[in-house]
């Protein structure tokens, strides 16, 4: 049994009031609920702390938990609602981000067994095999390297590993042998684990990167990262991701 929370907050720089913009006649967080519930989560809960994100999730008969203003990241949030609920600690939570209306059941479902079947991982996480030089050279696409067990050793915006003979004759094209896997914004955490994030400080690492993720290894936990069973679909970062998502979606 596992839980589904989707973070979601108003603000947002390039896109502000992000989770409610509409995408085929409903609001973007309607279609990220909807593949949630989808995956067969015993609950699925949107935590917020706006009362526009709450007012919409209501409307269309979802289940909201208002959060306090404070949190610096999703997993935060999370973590107080984990809390409010009074949460077993063995409960595997998945963090569901707002913005990834296209994210498949399937691999939501995948995340979570993945954890449930691993008791010595603190977070379960998944990744795909990048195919061009375009994508591993892309600082918005997070790189991750993983040891003989699937656990993470780092991940970076920069390109990991890096193939010294290789790319010392040309970087315009991936490596015949290449083995490189991009990270999805995608977790499962169990609720134990929540409770002693958030009383883990933040390192250098974590803020040069700006990956929230590298404060779990540098503090000495594991994360599991398995290869995603199917591809997903383009998260919503900038209008020009609204509009590709607009197009699949508006069929």
């Amino acid at each position: 049994m596992f839980r589904v929370f989707i973070p979601a907050r108003y603000a947002s720089q390039r896109l502000p009031g992000k989770p409610l913009l509409p995408i085929a006649g409903r609001p973007m967080l309607q279609h990220v609920y909807e593949r949630a519930v989808a995956s067969g989560a015993a609950q699925v809960i949107v935590v917020t702390d706006d009362e526009r994100i709450a007012d919409a999730v209501m409307g269309f008969g979802g289940e909201v938990l208002m959060t306090g203003a404070h949190h610096r990241s999703g997993t935060e949030r999370i973590a107080e609602a984990v809390s409010a609920l009074g949460l077993d600690s063995s409960e595997v939570v998945v963090n569901l981000q707002g913005d990834e209306p296209l994210m498949p059941a399937d691999l939501i479902r995948q995340v979570a067994e993945d954890l449930e079947c691993l008791p010595t991982a603190d977070i379960a996480t998944l990744a795909t095999r990048i195919h061009t030089a375009g994508e591993l050279f892309d600082p918005h696409a997070v790189k991750v390297v993983m040891d003989k067990d699937g656990f993470a050793l780092y991940f970076s915006r920069a390109v990991i590993p890096w193939d010294r003979e290789a790319f010392a004759v040309t970087t315009e094209e991936l490596p015949p042998a290449a083995e490189h896997y991009r990270h999805l914004g995608l977790y499962a955490y169990r609720a134990g684990f929540l409770s002693r994030y958030v009383d883990l400080p933040p390192c250098s690492i974590e803020s040069m990167e700006s990956l929230e993720q590298l404060r779990v290894l540098w503090h000495g936990g594991r994360i599991h990262v398995a290869e995603a069973i199917t591809q997903p679909g383009p998260g919503v970062d900038t209008e020009a991701d609204l509009n590709r998502v607009r197009k699949l979606l508006e069929v």
